[in-house]
């Protein structure tokens, strides 16, 4: 009997957990395939870095301050279009269909007009490179990676604008399809152009460069012939009449979108330099953070993935004037998170060792590289969860509008990290595994500032939808 009755209560456990608006059933609809996307994401740059790898470790090194240095610079223009998920779900979440696409065509707009504003920042990243004090050969590498991904910038935006519309109307299989297209594409183009295969010149890192932009060619091509395909079959979205100017949706988007553009932009160019002197210490301690920050990004990526579902949820509801939902949906991604960084933790301690050896092929100074970098791996598995945290709170007060207060939350903490870095870095010269261990107990803190603030529901009082007459 006692167990009949225990079937019967974990059988109304889960259906209170996972079913209805909010519940982890609706949430994983958008919030799986954007997992998928991301891991595609993932398994791009860890790819190349593998293939990277196996010319130098400084090879490995230089692409990922050259890539990072890069992304930093598209930061800006990245988290203002985002917000167009969140203005994309707050106008269908009321009713409002046929302002998704007029979102998505303003969100377009300022994707274009952003390119030559990125171009301009070329010689900004060539002196970022010469400021960190690496080696002659690394600031030659990076410079050759960081080039030739900063002209092809204006795809990935694009494609981010087309990603938000679908992530915002809760679609995100387009997204997913576009993310393994480009993954395909990127993997296949860099073998080919790093080692000379096929009849191929033998590029080396400018070749993985190469192979990004031509990976994200294909993506955004079939993300954008989904776009159109779906707006033929669902007129009500207007989407020929969507296809102008509108200052009134642009005005939302400039005035919730910048807070995210600018907070993206300054966390990534303190992440940027956090980067850098952490591999300032040295080539050895350069591969060490390399391959950490790899193994970080395996873990962070998919969480993207449910932060974008919980955006999309919190501004369906906020446009829906359902609060109660948006708090719903936050608690159902952080058991999403909880359950995700449990499974991460483990691998990443018990499996550090061999996950550093993939990185260090016959050859190089792995007995000087291993033990740190495996210290360093072993150590993501802490912060992971405080990472899920931050993700999942700051996208339910993101897809609210709650964009300024977010925004003061991740750029004071990232600088704070900044700032205790140069200190024990460049004033008490710590060692490395110092260092990082006060980097991953400084996470945890940010996760709690975000979920204060989502506590205290002032987020609640924001409203970005007008009435249909107001608009």
């Amino acid at each position: 009997m006692l167990k009949k009755e225990s079937v019967f209560s974990m059988v109304r456990f889960l259906k209170k957990h996972l079913n209805g608006d909010g519940g982890i059933r609706q949430l994983l609809v958008i919030a799986f395939p954007m997992i998928i996307s991301q891991s595609c994401d993932t398994i791009m740059m860890f790819t190349d870095r593998i293939f990277l790898s196996r010319l130098t470790p400084l090879h490995m090194a230089s692409a990922m301050s050259g890539g990072l240095t890069s992304f930093m610079t598209t930061t800006f223009f990245l988290g203002l279009i985002g917000y167009t998920t969140a203005l994309v779900a707050q106008f269908y979440g009321a009713g409002r269909k046929d302002y998704c696409t007029v979102a998505l065509t303003q969100s377009v707009l300022v994707a274009v007009l952003s390119y030559p504003v990125i171009l301009s920042l070329i010689p900004f990243g060539l002196w970022l490179f010469r400021l960190s004090g690496h080696s002659a050969l690394q600031q030659s590498l990076s410079g050759d990676y960081f080039k030739i991904l900063m002209y092809g910038t204006l795809i990935p935006i694009l494609r981010n604008s087309f990603n938000s519309f679908f992530s915002g109307i809760g679609k995100t299989r387009i997204v997913m399809i576009s993310s393994l297209v480009t993954m395909t594409v990127n993997i296949v183009v860099n073998y080919f152009l790093i080692f000379g295969k096929g009849g191929f010149p033998a590029l080396g890192i400018r070749g993985a460069a190469i192979g990004t932009i031509a990976g994200g060619l294909f993506g955004l091509i079939i993300v954008i012939a989904g776009y159109i395909s779906y707006n033929i079959s669902h007129p009500h979205y207007c989407f020929k009449r969507s296809l102008k100017f509108n200052s009134e949706v642009m005005k939302k988007l400039l005035r919730f979108g910048t807070p995210g553009g600018i907070e993206f932009f300054l966390t990534l160019f303190a992440f940027d330099l956090l980067v850098l002197l952490l591999q300032s210490y040295g080539a050895d301690t350069a591969a060490s953070v390399t391959i950490a920050f790899n193994w970080d990004m395996v873990s962070f990526l998919p969480l993207v993935g449910i932060n974008i579902g919980v955006i999309s949820l919190s501004g369906r509801f906020s446009g829906a004037d359902k609060p109660e939902l948006v708090i719903r949906s936050a608690y159902s991604g952080l058991k999403l998170a909880v359950l995700y960084g449990l499974l991460i933790a483990i691998l990443f301690t018990v499996f550090s060792g061999p996950f550093v050896m993939m990185f260090l092929p016959d050859g190089v100074n792995q007995h000087r590289i291993m033990p740190l970098a495996k210290f360093m791996v072993s150590m993501v598995s802490f912060y992971v969860f405080a990472d899920g945290c931050n993700l999942v709170f700051s996208g339910a007060l993101r897809g609210a509008g709650d964009t300024f207060w977010t925004m003061l939350i991740s750029v004071s903490f990232h600088w704070m990290l900044v700032a205790e870095t140069v200190i024990l870095v460049k004033f008490f010269h710590a060692d490395p595994a110092v260092t990082w261990t006060f980097f991953v107990f400084s996470i945890p803190f940010m996760a709690l500032a975000f979920y204060i603030r989502f506590w205290t529901g002032r987020w609640k009082k924001i409203k970005i939808i007008d009435r249909p007459d107001k608009i």
